[in-house]
């Protein structure tokens, strides 16, 4: 029996999406409470103005900002992807790298072997999937190499790629890409964007749902969505309660065994409680 994936000492649940040609917001979204920033070089950004973008990131890139940031460059094997490695990939600014549209493990491995090194590893990167071709090789793109830090969908592009008109209709792909993430042993996937940024009631529902099929947070593009997101995410009191119950049982009984109130609990359980406590202190 496996365990819950343990959660990294420091794991992100809101990831905030901004424009790479409007350095204004750039810096409005370095201090909007976002655990990441992702500067996009790529579909937020025109053509005629990705050169810009590119300089205005490099730029801000050449110090550590106030919070992580990441960088979507632009379509894989483009020459602007090449600039774009060539302009970002050594700065001490920059995080992590998100690719878009992978589709192969290969498009993985030519950009992890072409990134220049970053504090002496590999710069992280994170693919996005987000064609049908690509939820097909989910798993081979999360286990494509030791630089992938994460994989995500890109469900707009995916929508458009599947013809699905109902948001269900991409559920299946969404566990696919959960179910890829852990038996590559990479932490969780993120949701991908909701939309509307004035439904907060509706990014709470979908919130909810993406948790329930295994994503642990989501990226957001509006800085009004992401404590919707957070809150989402984090612990119910009485889910905490519950953990905390799990946990003191298994620590004065180690082993399978009935609590009081007739659950039982095995190795794969209290690792899940040991999780949602840890879910529970990112709060404090």
């Amino acid at each position: 029996m496996t365990t819950p994936h343990a959660l990294p000492a420091s794991f992100p649940l809101t990831w905030l999406y901004v424009p790479g040609d409007r350095p204004e917001v750039v810096a409005k979204a370095l201090v909007a409470g976002a655990d990441v920033v992702l500067v996009d070089l790529e579909d937020a950004v025109a053509p005629e103005r990705r050169g810009y973008a590119r300089a205005a990131t490099a730029e801000l890139l050449t110090e550590p900002p106030t919070v992580p940031v990441h960088v979507r460059i632009n379509a894989l094997g483009s020459p602007a992807a090449e600039d774009d490695l060539r302009a970002l990939s050594s700065l001490p600014g920059l995080s992590g790298l998100r690719l878009p549209k992978v589709t192969s493990p290969s498009d993985v491995v030519r950009v992890a072997e072409r990134a220049a090194p970053s504090g002496g590893g590999a710069l992280p990167l994170y693919a996005l999937v987000e064609t049908a071709l690509g939820v097909e090789q989910a798993f081979a793109i999360a286990s494509a190499h030791p630089a992938l830090h994460g994989i995500a969908l890109g469900e707009a592009d995916l929508r458009a790629d599947l013809g699905v008109r109902d948001d269900t209709g991409l559920d299946w792909a969404r566990a696919r890409v959960v179910v890829a993430a852990r038996a590559a042993g990479l932490a969780p996937p993120a949701q991908s964007v909701h939309p509307d940024t004035r439904d907060l009631d509706g990014l709470a529902a979908s919130c909810a749902h993406g948790r329930a099929l295994g994503f642990l947070g989501r990226a957001a593009i509006h800085p009004r969505q992401l404590p919707v997101i957070e809150r989402a995410y984090l612990p119910t009191p009485d889910e905490i309660t519950s953990a905390e119950t799990i946990a003191k049982a298994a620590a004065a009984h180690p082993g399978a065994q009935a609590l009081p109130d007739g659950r039982f609990i095995d190795a794969a359980v209290v690792a899940d409680a040991h999780r949602t406590l840890a879910l529970a202190r990112r709060s404090g």
